[in-house]
């Protein structure tokens, strides 16, 4: 992996982080997880008229990908609602990548290495430490929506590794899996409250389009360093976010961050590291 690429998935870890902080730290999560997607997408609407389109046979991929990211900003909002984000967080981005190496060789036909696969193992062990050491004041149900989150972040990032690369227009193809989802989740909360989600919007737009600007930006260079590393080596070091998240739990959510959470942040840590020189 090429210095550029690691650059590239660094920068979408902190700002993968960053987004989710402002949807921790919403009043509303619900309301927080629809206005991130909405402001992504009208960021998505004024930028793809001056790209060039996806390829025709990248569009499956999309519309599959965009089913799937509307489950997934569904269910984040129900994680982050009844747990603690340092909870959350690792189980959602640490499960995913151990889940993406394990399907990514039949179905994208990319066998990894055995250092690769030291660097994945060493990441899942220390989600699951982190796992082990919030059970006894976690909540089962925001674990429940973790995990189940956790598969369909690997399902879309299986999908969105496939389509990418079929596009031939890397950043026009994330524009598009940014803009379809947030019109499902729009109608939804207008239809449910309408008048107290256009105040939430209201209130909280700049959070909306910082957290929107990071979405977006966070997911399209991972999508990029995809078309030039495996999809499983990406989405793994991708997960260096957890440290990101670790860190703004601790310092700006004021959560309690314990020497065990550290130190299994760190055995993650490591194993990116791994990852990197394997």
């Amino acid at each position: 992996m090429s210095a550029a690429v690691l650059l590239a998935v660094i920068v979408a870890a902190a700002l993968h982080a960053t987004w989710n902080a402002i949807l921790k730290a919403a009043a509303d999560k619900s309301f927080g997880s629809v206005l991130v997607a909405a402001t992504a997408s009208v960021i998505a609407a004024v930028l793809l008229p001056f790209l060039p389109q996806p390829a025709p046979e990248s569009w499956p991929f999309i519309a599959a990908s965009c089913l799937c990211q509307t489950a997934y900003f569904t269910l984040l909002a129900f994680a982050y609602r009844l747990g603690d984000m340092s909870q959350t967080y690792p189980l959602m981005r640490g499960t995913a990548p151990l889940i993406v190496a394990l399907a990514s060789g039949p179905l994208v036909g990319e066998a990894l290495a055995l250092g690769e696969w030291i660097g994945l193992a060493t990441i899942s062990a220390g989600v699951i430490g982190l796992s082990l050491i919030g059970r006894m004041n976690a909540s089962g149900r925001a674990t429940v929506f973790a995990l189940l989150n956790a598969l369909v972040i690997a399902a879309y990032t299986l999908i969105d590794g496939l389509g990418v690369r079929r596009s031939g227009a890397p950043i026009a193809y994330t524009l598009w899996v940014v803009l379809i989802p947030a019109f499902p989740l729009v109608a939804w909360a207008l239809w449910r409250r309408g008048g107290a989600f256009v105040g939430y919007a209201r209130r909280n737009l700049g959070l909306g389009f910082v957290g929107g600007f990071s979405t977006m930006t966070s997911y399209g260079l991972a999508l990029w360093a995809m078309t030039h590393a495996p999809v499983a080596v990406v989405a793994a070091l991708r997960e260096t976010s957890i440290i990101f998240a670790t860190a703004i739990s601790a310092f700006v959510l004021k959560e309690r961050i314990g020497a065990g959470k550290l130190a299994v942040t760190a055995a993650i840590a490591m194993g990116a590291i791994v990852l990197r020189l394997a």
